[in-house]
């Protein structure tokens, strides 16, 4: 399958928001999965996955992505312009919404964002009997932060939970890592699902928390990546 870029914008330093058209086919994916890009860099084909950062309709999809400078597939992914074409496969995942209509914690760092955004998009206007709410965590820029302050605006069943490791002077909101947040949030209830999505240590070590404090693992829907 082929889709063209459409448009990109810069989110934050090394990272970037990409909106693709499809060409010939439907993009009917689900909220939270990945399509796997292929290129021919260097004569070698590359294949990469990347989280969904819409919802679906139609024939159009956006992807999240960081440059990693000395990586083989985002180098090439962040030279593409408006009106080239890529290869892509899927959708595919696993890492989808469950349960409807429990209470829902998304947990996320960086990048992790991106299947949370989806979610949002499809589920909180045409769930509102289900109360949603987003612990976001970075060091410096928080992705998509204005589009959520605006979500939890008009949408009385959506928290907006964000917090910095590293904050400028005029940052007034949380300060610290994601894990304490969550543990708060959750306290003593035990019938929340809790979905993460981050960097494998941030997400082990809230697993590790949530379990030990008697949440069902079966009610801990995560995933992680390098």
């Amino acid at each position: 399958m082929k889709a063209r870029l459409q448009a990109i914008r810069d989110i934050a330093p090394n990272t970037r928001h990409f909106d693709f058209e499809t060409l010939g086919f439907e993009a009917a994916f689900v909220p939270g999965q990945f399509y796997s890009l292929t290129a021919h860099v260097n004569g070698e084909e590359i294949t990469r996955a990347y989280s969904i950062a819409s919802a679906p309709g139609g024939n159009r999809f956006s992807l999240c992505a960081n440059l990693v400078e000395d990586g083989r597939m985002t180098p090439h992914f962040f030279a593409l312009e408006p009106g080239d074409e890529v290869g892509l496969t899927g959708p595919w995942g696993s890492f989808i919404l469950r349960r409807d209509p429990a209470e829902t914690i998304f947990v996320a760092t960086g990048t992790g964002i991106t299947p949370f955004r989806s979610m949002l998009q499809q589920h909180v206007a045409e769930r509102p009997e289900q109360h949603f709410t987003l612990i976001f965590g970075a060091r410096h820029e928080l992705l998509y932060h204005e589009e959520f302050r605006a979500l939890a605006a008009r949408c009385p069943n959506f928290t907006y939970i964000p917090t910095l490791t590293r904050p400028s002077e005029t940052w007034h909101g949380h300060i610290g890592r994601v894990q304490p947040l969550v543990m708060e949030t959750v306290g003593e209830r035990r019938d929340v699902d809790v979905y993460i999505c981050g960097l494998k240590e941030m997400v082990d070590d809230l697993r590790t928390q949530l379990k030990a404090c008697g949440l069902d693992r079966k009610r801990i829907i995560y995933e992680k990546y390098d």
